[in-house]
């Protein structure tokens, strides 16, 4: 299992809190993908929360109907983790040779993980020299505890497919948003049900990597209770007025704005961090998806708060999809970051 290189012909699941999506591509990051097979399955939230053998089997279960919906052959997946249950970072050692640092790194590992190595699956990457010392390089360190991802292989072999590659999903969230050519880093930001993913990329590689508690469902539930109305409701009215002031005479813009501001003070603060951290950087833009790419006026009041350029993200920019395809995709395509990133990893 590798948890951040290459893996050959796949295709890849992200399971989310409402929905599991699966996508197979065809292509490579030289000469662009196409599409070839894809899946959305709403889910019982309940579902991916059952640990039980009796809730793994049923989830493996409905895995294997979406791979069947989506028409796909080979039995090789790629599957993200989410970042709740990873730890990512970015280190700095020494600049050797690679083939020495590759063999000294390996008896450094257990310095940069949060658990005994005996205990966690673990894999870096040489991300290259350092923005800030040429003669530092800079390592990205990626672990998630053995127990949960032995359970996750588990539950996923016993339908019968094999797991070639496990990522964290702000990883591949990235791989699918990133802005092409950017000189300055980018902010990519993945407003989720019940977490945020952020990380922020510089020179074409990852340089920061967080995980903001609280998503999507904490403005459901202010605005239900706020408005006195059910949850559902709430998320409709979110989903169709979003932050107009101009809507509902301006109390579901008040509910958000309140909780939104501290979450935006996260983002500045994420700004500040890395621009400290790399002298000379600059956060040129905030991308975002997830459901704040699908909340009305999401991106103004967030570039308003942080005075950072901020635009809707599409994962699908490096994708060739059909006519058909997108019509298909039309309500749901903004869900698909992390497994279009997952899809889009080099065999190089």
């Amino acid at each position: 299992m590798n948890l951040l290189h290459g893996v050959g012909d796949f295709f890849s699941l992200d399971i989310g809190t409402n929905s599991m999506r699966i996508v197979q591509l065809s292509g490579s990051s030289q000469h662009g993908w196409t599409l070839q097979k894809f899946a959305y399955v709403p889910i019982d939230q309940k579902l991916t929360q059952d640990s039980s053998d009796l809730g793994k089997k049923r989830l493996g279960e409905a895995i294997m109907g979406a791979v069947e919906q989506a028409g796909i052959k080979t039995k090789n997946i790629a599957v993200g983790l989410p970042a709740s249950k990873t730890f990512t970072s970015i280190v700095e050692t020494e600049t050797l040779p690679e083939k020495e640092l590759r063999k000294s790194f390996k008896y450094e590992m257990d310095k940069y993980v949060p658990m005994a190595l005996s205990d966690a699956k673990a894999d870096y990457l040489i991300l290259g020299p350092s923005p800030n010392d040429p003669a530092k390089t800079e390592v990205l360190v990626s672990s998630v505890a053995k127990d949960y991802a032995e359970s996750v292989m588990e539950m996923i072999e016993k339908t019968g497919l094999n797991i070639v590659a496990m990522e964290p999903e702000p990883l591949a969230m990235a791989r699918a948003l990133a802005v092409p050519g950017a000189m300055d880093a980018t902010m990519i930001v993945d407003f989720g049900e019940n977490s945020t993913d952020l990380v922020i990329c510089f020179k074409n590689q990852p340089r920061l990597v967080r995980s903001i508690p609280g998503g999507f469902n904490v403005l459901v539930k202010a605005v239900a209770n706020g408005l006195n109305v059910r949850e559902d409701q709430s998320r409709q009215f979110i989903l169709k007025f979003g932050l107009d002031q101009n809507q509902v005479e301006g109390q579901v813009f008040r509910i958000l704005s309140t909780h939104l501001d501290n979450f935006a003070a996260e983002l500045a603060k994420s700004v500040r961090f890395f621009q400290t951290k790399y002298l000379g950087g600059k956060v040129g833009g905030i991308v975002l998806t997830g459901y704040a790419g699908m909340v009305p006026l999401f991106a103004e009041f967030i570039e308003a708060k942080t005075n950072v350029p901020t635009m809707k993200g599409n994962p699908w920019q490096f994708v060739r999809t059909t006519a058909d395809q997108q019509r298909a995709l039309m309500n749901v395509a903004s869900e698909f970051a992390v497994v279009i990133g997952l899809s889009e990893r080099s065999n190089d």
